[in-house]
């Protein structure tokens, strides 16, 4: 997984950038299908770091937050708050939708084999087999 981390209006150091890297890297815990996270820190407003992320997942979902509070870190934290509920909801909903597939398939297999047995029933009955 590729993680970038660009800066707007300012710089970080090398130690914030490491500590950004493990917090957002986090995040394939939650869904481990992730090929890319890019981390936009804009400084254009000190008192107020915006902080934007952009998720790339697999088959072409993206997840998007932005946040900007009144510290660096609280904003990164916010915002991978927000990412971590977004793959959250997503990882249950493809699940829910894997489970009702499988569900639904049993269904018709089981249908089916009855609508098997109803139909044999009724053939012997009619052949006067069942008389013998």
């Amino acid at each position: 997984m590729q993680i970038d981390i660009s800066v707007r209006h300012g710089h970080l150091s090398d130690a914030s950038r490491g500590k950004i890297v493990s917090k957002v890297g986090k995040l394939q815990r939650y869904f481990d299908r992730l090929f890319s996270i890019e981390v936009i820190v804009d400084l254009k407003d000190q008192q107020r770091p915006r902080v934007d992320i952009q998720v790339s997942a697999e088959h072409k979902h993206d997840f998007v937050a932005h946040e900007q509070t009144d510290s660096l870190w609280g904003s990164i934290d916010a915002v991978v708050q927000k990412i971590e509920q977004q793959l959250r909801r997503y990882k249950e909903k493809v699940q829910q939708r894997h489970r009702n597939h499988d569900m639904r398939r049993q269904e018709k297999i089981a249908d089916s084999e009855e609508g098997f047995d109803n139909t044999e029933s009724s053939e012997f009955d009619e052949a006067g087999l069942d008389e013998a």
